[in-house]
């Protein structure tokens, strides 16, 4: 290829990763925490001193809830399994009154259990949001609602992500076979970060590449299928899911009709003995169209959804009604859809699978960091021959502090509000809020501080941060062991203790990254953004 097209193509991954980095850094790092989404969400709940409802008591606690509850008809889950962060009895959901169906801010929820002589009692429940607000950190790059426009705002990055990712396989094209595995460790830092930056990114692109393209499309899915139903179905394909009926549909059901459970279990284990459900979802259980889900897992197949699959039937007669989403029982056309999820999510091939995209969410954040610290140390001003310092460009500068600011922040932000989940129950009207709180106030307290202190002091500052933010996940569990007087918990499940065992290790790797950079910015070149020789702010 040309050298003129080579240095085109390298400019637009410059530019392109420049734009998208920090957002997609934010991305990444959420991400990677995600993928244990349970685990986190049983570390940050308090344990719960019921057990699990049996299916013998879950007809008669259904029917009776219905009954004097008619508001949890619409929407409600019975958990098949008991966990540290799901409530014993039948779960259902409150929205705001024209909340976006992702946004999960300002919902109340609600638990009905039996007492002792039968009688069903409702209690609103104040979960910890912890999961779901890192998750939506990681949905939307950083911004605090999942929305419309906030997802739209996520499709561009995503776009220039995909452009990046092409440019940067052009640029590397001449040299891929020579240089691939070519880590040049010596005193050239930047050729090391180069040759480190290209390994990671070529090694991970497939990876890359289907989180691109599946984040475009997640973006902007609402505005794909109204096109597809206008251009392909003449604005009818919402009538494609909708179950036939005739004039005897107008008639509301009655919940004592309702199969019990354990019968609808029984139907779903006939028709798909791999199967293994975990919950219960009742959608509109006493109108004319009701419905159950039936979620669950197939060791056998890849789930369509971070949560599992699910096969849809009727409560009422047990009849199997779809299994467009049923792990392992859809058609091509379902399959291949589902495929794209499952790749995003990584909800195959088992606990590996998670371990492996867990570590390549983390390398793809390294990925975003480490392209801003090229293009800053291809733009430095080496010392001129009398010794003076010279002046390094302002825009240098200012993308040197706004990566360290906004990264490392996205970093501390999210270590400190999981340790504020324990802190702060009980303490605290809105814990939702506060997660909020606590996060944006660290983000945004690190931006500012690497802006006052310079990106090579203020790094070191925030990495000691995130060693200490991150420590604190195991040492309150610590805590909460050997003095119970404080009010923590400290569950003892596997999935609990990975939470505080992952958390160890990223306090071992801030740590070193800590002493590393500090013996970098006090012994690295003068001229550097990142020495602690260099002056900031910009001299005048």
């Amino acid at each position: 290829m040309r050298s003129e097209f080579i240095r085109i193509y390298k400019a637009v991954h410059t530019w392109t990763g420049i734009v998208a980095g920090m957002a997609l850094f934010i991305a990444f790092y959420a991400g990677a925490i995600t993928i244990f989404k349970e685990p986190l969400a049983r570390w940050v709940t308090p344990p719960s001193a019921s057990a699990a409802v049996s299916l013998d008591e879950a007809q008669t606690l259904i029917v009776r809830t219905l009954t004097e509850h008619s508001v949890a008809a619409k929407d409600f889950r019975l958990h098949l399994h008991q966990a540290e962060h799901l409530r014993a009895g039948i779960n259902w959901q409150v929205k705001p009154d024209g909340a976006d169906e992702h946004d999960t801010s300002g919902i109340r929820h609600y638990v009905a259990t039996l007492d002792a002589v039968g009688m069903v009692r409702v209690e609103e429940m104040y979960p910890s949001q912890l999961a779901e607000f890192i998750d939506t950190l990681h949905r939307v790059v950083g911004l605090p609602v999942d929305s419309d426009p906030n997802r739209w705002v996520m499709g561009v990055i995503a776009t220039l992500y995909a452009l990046a990712l092409v440019s940067g396989v052009v640029v590397l094209l001449p040299s891929m076979v020579k240089d691939f595995f070519a880590l040049r460790v010596g005193k050239n830092l930047k050729r090391m970060w180069l040759d480190a930056h290209n390994i990671v990114g070529i090694v991970s692109l497939p990876f890359h590449v289907v989180m691109a393209v599946t984040a475009v499309v997640f973006a902007y899915h609402d505005q794909i299928y109204d096109t597809q139903d206008a251009l392909i179905h003449d604005g009818k394909w919402g009538m494609a899911f909708q179950r036939p009926g005739g004039m005897h549909d107008a008639v509301p059901r009655d919940p004592a009709s309702l199969l019990p459970p354990a019968e609808l279990l029984a139907r779903v284990k006939a028709f798909s003995p791999s199967f293994e459900p975990t919950a219960l979802q009742y959608l509109n259980t006493t109108a004319p169209r009701a419905g159950v889900r039936v979620w669950g897992h197939d060791p056998t197949a890849h789930s369509p959804r971070f949560v599992g699959g699910f096969v849809g039937v009727d409560p009422y007669s047990g009849k199997i009604m779809n299994t467009d989403f049923m792990p392992g029982r859809q058609d091509a056309a379902n399959a291949t859809v589902s495929s794209f999820f499952a790749l995003h999510f990584g909800t195959y091939g088992g606990m590996p699978v998670q371990w492996m995209y867990f570590l390549l969410g983390l390398a793809g954040a390294w990925l975003f960091y480490s392209g801003n610290l090229l293009w800053i140390e291809s733009r430095r001003k080496v010392r001129r021959k009398d010794g003076e310092l010279p002046t390094q460009r302002r825009d240098v500068q200012w993308l040197a502090a706004g990566t360290v600011g906004v990264c490392l922040g996205c970093v501390c932000g999210i270590s400190l509000t999981i340790v504020a989940g324990k802190w702060l129950y009980g303490h605290v009207a809105d814990l939702t809020v506060w997660h909020q709180l606590v996060y944006y106030i660290v983000f945004f307290a690190s931006i500012g501080w690497a802006f006052l202190r310079g990106a090579a002091r203020a790094a070191i500052n925030l990495l000691w941060l995130a060693a200490v933010g991150t420590f604190a996940i195991p040492l309150t569990t610590l805590l909460a062991w050997s003095f119970p007087a404080l009010g923590l918990w400290g569950h003892t499940s596997s999935a609990s203790l990975g939470v505080d065992m992952t958390a160890l290790v990223g306090t071992l790797c801030f740590t070193w990254m800590a002493y590393v950079t500090a013996r970098r910015v006090k012994h690295g070149p003068a001229d550097s953004v990142w020495s602690a020789r260099f002056a900031f702010p910009v001299r005048h």
